[in-house]
């Protein structure tokens, strides 16, 4: 349930509601809003509070929460959640556009794809720098050295970097190296790591796994904001289906459902969702009319010597075409680029 303090509440009023929910053995989880500060309850026998709280000082209303799902939940947070990343807002009116190559597979590669991605208007910076693959003998990342490149080409370009974490052993590694954790989707479920992310505070962006629904992507998100971590985008990168033509199915549908049912910005992975560089374009242009707050790209300066996911990245040609196409989308759905 939440708790809803009047807008007149004072700091005293709000820490005596939080201290007495507490004495009742509950977990609080307050947001403090603008106008107003939501007070989240989490625990098994609430029927003390709504007995008890009612009549408060401060205390406009008390709601029971329905979702699963308490603190992602608009039932919660009716505002939309927009992300402060070292200066690139995400959820917002603009669209955020995330690119680079699946892996860092050298200096020269990550400092040139940069340069790219920050000349043709894109936000932040991704690249794999440990890298989990199907096969134990594919090409697995450079590790720490990647990292290192990825924050080189942070401080000449001024792009946030985004990376994906595997091991939470290595968490206090990419808080130093990284703007954004990507959790990706074979981890979407690795309940440990999203714990520890949830503890850091660090921003992270949660894909959806492949055989996931809607309501167990926002329950992964759930595991990072109990923690006391709101800094969450979500990410639809396709799921899998009886269709065998694109590498997963782009489920659009997730995105304008997620937009209704959390307030976390929600973009999408069109490149791991088809598989298919040619179409890219048009999967990333129907995102953005379909509400996403942003995309996850990749781009290689060299797609047939990619050593990973060569068939799904854009040429730098076909990046700076794109994003000049997105802009245009952006500007049609009232939104800017």
């Amino acid at each position: 349930m939440i708790v809803v303090m009047s807008q007149e509440a004072t700091r005293e009023q709000i820490e005596a509601v939080l201290r007495k929910i507490e004495e009742f053995g509950l977990q609080t989880h307050p947001i403090y809003g603008v106008q107003k500060t939501v007070i989240g309850v989490i625990g098994d026998d609430k029927t003390k509070v709504v007995e008890t709280m009612a009549g408060y000082p401060g205390v406009e209303q008390i709601i029971p929460i329905l979702k699963p799902y308490k603190f992602a939940s608009r039932e919660t947070h009716p505002q939309d959640t927009v992300i402060d990343v070292s200066g690139v807002e995400i959820g917002g009116d603009k669209i955020v556009v995330m690119a680079g190559p699946c892996a860092v597979e050298s200096r020269e590669q990550i400092l040139n794809t940069a340069r790219l991605v920050k000349l043709a208007g894109g936000s932040i910076l991704r690249g794999g720098a440990y890298k989990p693959r199907t096969s134990p003998y594919s090409f697995q990342g450079l590790g720490e050295e990647g990292l290192k490149y990825l924050a080189e080409a942070r401080e000449e370009t001024g792009l946030p970097v985004i990376t994906e974490l595997t091991d939470p052993r290595n968490l206090d590694l990419f808080c130093e190296y990284t703007d954004i954790i990507q959790v990706g989707a074979r981890n979407m479920q690795n309940f440990v790591l999203l714990t520890e992310i949830g503890r850091s505070g660090h921003p992270a962006l949660l894909k959806r796994g492949p055989s996931s629904k809607i309501e167990d992507l926002l329950l992964a998100a759930e595991y990072i904001i109990k923690e006391g971590n709101r800094n969450i985008i979500l990410c639809e990168r396709g799921i899998s289906t009886f269709e065998t033509y694109t590498r997963n199915t782009l489920d659009l549908s997730a995105v304008a459902a997620l937009k209704q049912l959390s307030h976390l910005p929600v973009i999408v992975d069109p490149s791991h969702s088809v598989g298919i560089a040619n179409l890219i374009p048009a999967m990333s242009m129907a995102s953005i009319a379909a509400g996403a707050d942003g995309l996850l790209v990749e781009i290689h300066p060299n797609p047939n010597a990619a050593l990973c996911d060569g068939p799904q990245s854009l040429d730098f040609e076909t990046f700076s075409n794109l994003m000049k196409k997105i802009r245009k989308i952006a500007a049609a759905v009232g939104r800017d680029l």
